[in-house]
């Protein structure tokens, strides 16, 4: 998810510093940020990821399996109270024993029924919900032991971008989060780029460490000169 924001035009250049573990605080000494996490920090559990409900497959799932389950089961009762089974079970059933196994629908259909397997294994398997970060749990609060807190990337990005903003020479910010890594591209229309670069990764690194998220993300800074217009 990312956000992004600007202010005005002069220049050319670029600055960009590689991804590292977020600053703790813009002077070195501890902040406001540093006492958030002192607050919700202290079980030294990672936080497992929200696993997503996913009822949209679930129930196509489930009804598609009902329908050709259904479906199949009629035919089979039909045929028991001595009636002819249906063209297509004869047809399906023909086929099947004439085609060899190279043949081309066969790859086709065994393809497709391999990867519609794979497709509701993966969705079995995996949590979803990529869009919320997990925050680290509550310590030290009695009744907060099964108490879970997500943070959606979106709204992250967006208190990251105005924290950008807020450096002095920041004309425009986007920022883009990441699970594992915080992505921040900025444009400073005055003051050395260095100085730039080294104040927006410190007030980045706090800021991302008041987050409160279980997995700190690490962080990337790049800033440019805005383009001539």
């Amino acid at each position: 998810m990312s956000a992004n924001t600007s202010r005005q035009p002069t220049g050319d250049g670029d600055l960009s510093s590689g991804p590292g573990p977020a600053a703790p605080s813009a002077d070195g000494t501890p902040g406001a940020a540093e006492g958030a996490t002192k607050v919700i920090d202290g079980s030294g559990r990672s936080a497992p990821r929200f696993w997503s409900s996913r009822r949209i497959p679930a129930a196509l799932a489930a009804l598609l399996s009902a329908a050709a389950v259904g479906f199949l089961l009629y035919d089979v009762v039909a045929v028991r109270a001595g009636r002819n089974a249906m063209r297509w079970r004869r047809r399906l059933a023909e086929e099947l024993a004439e085609r060899p196994l190279d043949d081309v629908w066969m790859i086709v259909g065994a393809a497709v029924a391999m990867a519609l397997g794979l497709w509701l294994f993966l969705l079995a398997v995996t949590p979803g919900l990529r869009r919320l970060l997990p925050m680290r749990r509550p310590a030290g609060i009695p009744g907060t032991e099964d108490v879970r807190a997500g943070l959606d990337r979106r709204a992250a990005a967006l208190v990251l971008r105005d924290r950008a903003m807020q450096v002095p020479g920041v004309q425009s910010a986007q920022v883009d989060v990441g699970r594992r890594k915080v992505k921040a591209r900025a444009r400073a229309h005055f003051r050395d780029l260095e100085e730039v670069r080294s104040d927006l990764d410190a007030e980045l690194g706090e800021a991302v460490t008041s987050l409160g998220l279980a997995r700190q993300p690490a962080l990337a800074v790049r800033v440019r000169r805005p383009k001539k217009g």
